[in-house]
């Protein structure tokens, strides 16, 4: 403001002002870059003395590359989860990430204990090809012992150009508890995995969308499914899309599937970073293929990134309700730079704004996951109807629907793998099961007897409380208050020996999925989660009723 009276009063003047001002803006940016560039000089150099040092007088031997390593992973970690450095070893699992595709065995895996197991074999991949099985314990890789491995380090093995074998030897749970080791050569090949396995009807008037993960051809691929759906069903009149899981992937394939439900010429997502020359607008460039369809949009926790450009944007045009549990929160931008000897380095770059204007980035992280902000502390954004929304902290469902389950039960279930367990035994007495639709679990007793045996056991959230208390308590020497939280204890355990009756539907759900995976693999397990889900029977309920679904979008 002093600036501009200045020049009002003396007009004449205010050239050379302006130019005096520059002169002395470029010389202080100068001064500061120097300083800059001097830091940056200094603690290289600091850094090389002392990886020299370490490396000519340490007590042991050193192995410079991994040394290395460890220090860039340090600094980097001191960042954001998502800027990363990619070694020549990585590049595979990063074409995976771009292209969904990559050269390997085709399955996923997990550890426990000292060795890593097969989790999940893929449809028509080599390993399924091969014979092997979930539930098989890697052993030895080309007959060098796998123990103690982690999951990347076998990863790392198993990929490599198609037409090359390796053989794997593994152990083989067995029916009367033991393990039959067997040697198994599996030949590599390219995996792709599909960025849209499965789409079809719910019911006669309701179509359905998943959409994995946005690899290349994501829009081409969803744009060809809806316009299948509606050839196909003529009665449709409205879509689930789910986005559930989908951890995002390319910025162009979330404009382009937009674009399916958006016309052409509205703006999608403008990124904004330090560098201005690398700031965009990207816009729809095409006609729509339908824009006046209700859409349900299904989110979680797990969408992110791509996605909740996809659901936010839709949000913010009123184009679709969004349904589910809050989004992720990565309103990042990552640009891939090479760096020699074949690495690259996947920084984050700028960040990204939705058509209402919000960024829906987490600003705080707590080891890698974000930290969920409260409502009162983000900013108020309204839809093009009118709608309020808030940034930061990813896409809020206009209908919020919280997952009844026991966390602490369906989490041990899962993490000590006895869900898994019981279905590789399953699996085994079984050879063949009926298809998805038609598939029942119907021996729960089985499951809970399976369960004693392996002394099952777990916490619930109240226990680790009442734990938590019982030892501040004592710390802070409160022993009158001993007595009532013993009490409090019992009342748990009581209510805990119900517990697996108390979910026993969840947890069937739970059983019926992984026995359905094993049979008929990614699309099986498609199948029979939309029987039992209940996300997906509010999207049909909110679909047929045209009058809640437009009340929903309004201001």
């Amino acid at each position: 403001m002093k600036v501009i009276s200045f020049f009002k009063k003396y007009p004449k003047t205010s050239g050379f002002v302006v130019g005096a001002a520059a002169l002395t803006l470029v010389a202080a940016n100068e001064r500061a870059n120097h300083g800059k560039y001097f830091e940056i000089s200094k603690n290289i150099e600091i850094f090389t003395n002392l990886y020299k040092e370490l490396n000519t007088y340490y007590v042991d031997d050193l192995d410079p590359s991994k040394l290395m390593r460890t220090g860039v992973d340090a600094m980097l970690n001191s960042l954001d989860p998502y800027t990363n450095y990619i070694s020549e070893s990585d590049i595979e699992g990063y074409r995976y990430i771009t292209e969904g595709k990559y050269n390997g065995v085709g399955a996923s895996f997990d550890k426990t204990d000292d060795y890593v197991f097969v989790t999940d074999i893929f449809d028509a991949s080599p390993s399924q090809k091969a014979g092997l099985k979930a539930g098989d314990k890697i052993v030895a890789v080309d007959g060098k012992s796998a123990k103690g491995k982690s999951i990347d380090e076998v990863g790392d093995i198993l990929r490599g150009a198609p037409g090359t074998d390796v053989e794997l030897t593994v152990a083989r749970p067995q029916l009367d508890g033991s393990d039959k080791t067997m040697k198994i050569k599996v030949i590599r090949d390219e995996v792709t995995e599909k960025n849209v396995p499965y789409y079809g009807m719910l019911n006669d008037k309701v179509g359905y969308i998943v959409l994995t993960t946005f690899t290349r051809d994501a829009g081409e691929n969803v744009e060809k499914a809806f316009k299948e759906l509606k050839e196909k069903n003529p009665n449709m009149k409205g879509l689930v899309f789910d986005l559930r899981g989908n951890g995002g992937g390319l910025l162009n394939e979330a404009v382009n599937i937009c674009n399916i439900w958006i016309p052409k010429g509205e703006m999608v997502v403008t990124t904004k970073g330090k560098v201005v020359d690398w700031d965009r607008s990207f816009k729809t460039l095409n006609p729509s293929v339908d824009e006046q369809m209700p859409i349900v949009v299904l989110v979680d926790k797990g969408t992110a990134s791509a996605s909740e450009i996809v659901s936010g944007t839709l949000q913010d045009y009123d184009r679709a309700v969004v349904m589910g549990q809050r989004s992720y929160g990565k309103g990042l931008v990552q640009n891939v730079r090479d760096i020699g000897y074949n690495s690259k380095l996947k920084l984050t770059t700028a960040k990204y704004y939705i058509p209402s204007g919000r960024c829906i980035q987490a600003v705080k992280y707590d080891k890698g996951t974000p930290v969920e902000l409260p409502d009162s502390a983000r900013a108020k954004f309204k839809t093009r109807s009118g709608r309020e929304v808030l940034d930061g902290g990813g896409i809020k469902p206009d209908i919020l629907l919280d997952k009844d389950s026991d966390v602490s039960l369906m989490k041990t279930l899962k993490d000590k793998f006895l869900i898994f367990d019981y279905v590789t035994m399953f699996s085994l007495k079984n050879p063949t099961i009926a298809e998805p639709d038609k598939f029942r679990f119907a021996d729960f007793d089985d499951f809970v007897n399976f369960l004693s045996k392996r002394n099952f056991q777990y916490d619930s959230e109240s226990e680790k409380l009442v734990k938590k208390l019982k030892a501040e308590s004592k710390k802070e020497k409160y022993a009158t208050i001993d007595a009532e939280l013993q009490a409090i204890e019992a009342k748990i355990m009581a209510d805990k020996k119900n517990d697996l009756q108390k979910h026993k539907a969840e947890i069937i759900n739970e059983i019926e999925k992984e026995i359905v995976s094993r049979y008929y693999f990614e699309n099986g397990l498609i199948k029979i989660g939309l029987r039992n889900d209940i996300e997906i029977q509010e999207s049909i309920k909110l679909l047929s009723d045209l009058n809640r679904y437009k009340s929903v979008l309004k201001k």
